[in-house]
């Protein structure tokens, strides 16, 4: 399945450049609750245009008037105000605006475990494709990606948050393994990143997806580390693998209250990725349409022919 290089030395000593396979779908990740954020395809939010999921009171101008919630409003009070006729008497604080729920965009921050113990169990390539996934479904979804790296003596940004999919699909491909496994370094410097975005961008909620085995063997507290994600929305990817397991991810997730994803169950959902775009349901109907015409078309055409060739015997 692999496509892209074989493993081959890094430019450091006892570092290795793991190969990237093909990419495939991967699950819906998505921020819990509802946001406020630039329109997207991941998580909720609440939007100008959308489905309308229920109704409120205006904090200012009504833009968006729901008409039931309003007349349900102002019809227990017609009598005190003096109804006679046809039609509701409405007040301004019968007023009521429609709630309505879309899809944002998020910034999705990926902090990957590029050490020895990743490199040993021949799990990057596999790793590294899992993150190669999940960045072609930020793009599709209309997320901000960002990319920290821990692996030696400490942890880096190997890309600042931006939208270009292409940059960090490029330094993903490049990025080498080995070394110790400074994983509060890791967790530290995303705390870092997801400081300064949310200052930049208050809207933008975060999701930080970390990729690792949950092993720490330099560093700080992973502890400490933790407790300056909380209330970051995360997801773990546990990379542990073979028949005896020490459940390190397991009890990270637990830390940092994260989603917790095995990496196997990412690559077996399977598909190779060939179009990310939502499903319209509408156009599966066209095209069973389409092939309904083309189909009994073709029928007729036949049809058509046998009675010219039987006309042509009988003449």
């Amino acid at each position: 399945m692999e496509t892209g290089t074989g493993e081959g030395r890094g430019g450091e000593g006892g570092s290795r450049v793991a190969g990237v396979a093909r990419p495939y779908r991967v699950p819906l990740l998505e921020v819990p609750g509802i946001g406020e954020g630039a329109a997207g395809r991941r998580s909720r939010s609440r939007a100008s245009q959308g489905r309308g999921t229920g109704a409120r009171r205006p904090s200012g101008r009504v833009r968006d008037l729901h008409v039931a919630a309003t007349m349900r409003a102002a019809a227990p009070y017609q009598r005190e105000r003096g109804r006679s006729g046809a039609g509701l008497v409405l007040r301004g604080d019968d007023l009521r605006e429609v709630v309505r729920e879309g899809r944002e965009g998020n910034l999705v921050l990926f902090v990957v475990d590029a050490s020895g113990s990743m490199a040993a169990r021949k799990r990057m390539t596999a790793v590294k494709t899992a993150v190669l996934s999940l960045l072609l479904d930020a793009y599709q979804r209309r997320d901000k990606v960002g990319l920290v790296t821990f692996r030696g003596s400490g942890a880096e940004v190997a890309l600042p948050p931006t939208s270009s999919v292409e940059v960090g699909a490029a330094r993903l491909r490049t990025l080498a393994t080995g070394g110790r496994t400074p994983l509060a370094a890791g967790l530290v410097r995303a705390a870092e990143v997801l400081r300064v975005e949310r200052l930049r961008d208050p809207a933008r909620r975060p999701l930080l997806v970390l990729v690792t085995d949950g092993r720490a063997t330099a560093g700080g507290s992973v502890e400490r580390a933790a407790s300056l994600l909380a209330g970051t929305a995360a997801v773990v990817v546990d990379c542990e693998s073979g028949p005896v397991r020490l459940g390190l991810a397991v009890r990270l997730a637990a830390r940092l209250r994260a989603r917790l994803v095995p990496l196997d169950s990412l690559t077996d959902l399977g598909s190779v990725v060939h179009d990310h775009r939502p499903r319209d349901p509408r156009a599966r109907g066209r095209q069973v349409q389409d092939r309904s015409a083309r189909d009994h078309g073709m029928r007729d055409h036949g049809m058509r022919d046998r009675g010219v060739r039987d006309r042509g015997k009988a003449g």
